[in-house]
């Protein structure tokens, strides 16, 4: 059992776009961080329910299979679930569609009281006050031996990493400078020297860099 974070980052280590909209809430320059992992066959299959067989399955197809497999339960942050878009509509079920690509029980971190939602593909979310090491505590339970996967958004990652519970990171690093947004590394220096360091070049240009215990 490993406690899991991916997340795909730019080469000046952005995680999160700048200028998020209620259009747009994921920030301009979104597109830009994640088009490798998007165009996958993985990610088309998982997310966008594309059973076509179109996509990628280079190295960056190999990592984003990764990416689900033997996860048993997921810790994530209120913008992740997409709960600032209609924070106050009890109805709002996340942006993730009827199909949430997760299948697992979800602790979604939140100082708003939510009803569990339930679907039909094993998706559960619990929205939970909790601090971060007690949600991944809980998850680990959840999980009955399994991978537990911080999924984001940024400063819930950040926690983890602070809090030191995270076994295995991965940041594919695209070669693009944004420039602006929330920043993966700031104020955690010296985290490599807790890991082992591998790097991988994907045919795309995307470097994977794995920090494992």
């Amino acid at each position: 059992m490993a406690v899991r974070v991916d997340l795909n980052i730019s080469l000046d280590g952005v995680a999160m776009p700048a200028d998020p909209t209620p259009e747009n809430p994921m920030g301009e320059d979104w597109g830009r961080l994640v088009a490798e992992y998007m165009a996958t066959k993985t990610f088309r299959e998982r997310v966008f329910r594309d059973t076509s067989g179109a996509g990628t399955t280079g190295v960056d197809d190999r990592y984003a299979a990764a990416y689900f497999e033997g996860i048993g339960a997921e810790v994530m942050g209120a913008a992740m679930f997409g709960l600032h878009s209609f924070p106050d509509d009890p109805d709002w079920r996340g942006w993730w569609g009827d199909e949430p690509p997760f299948e697992v029980p979800v602790i979604v971190l939140t100082h708003r009281e939510r009803e569990p939602l339930s679907f039909a593909n094993g998706t559960r979310f619990e929205f939970s006050s909790e601090s971060i090491a007690d949600a991944v505590a809980r998850a680990t339970d959840l999980a009955n031996g399994a991978d537990v996967r911080v999924g984001g958004g940024l400063s819930t990652v950040r926690s983890a990493l602070t809090e030191g519970l995270v076994d295995r990171l991965h940041v594919a690093v695209r070669p693009v400078i944004l420039g602006r947004g929330g920043r993966l590394w700031d104020d955690l220096r010296g985290l490599d020297e807790h890991y082992t360091v591998t790097s991988e070049v994907a045919e795309s240009g995307v470097v994977h860099v794995t920090f494992a215990r």
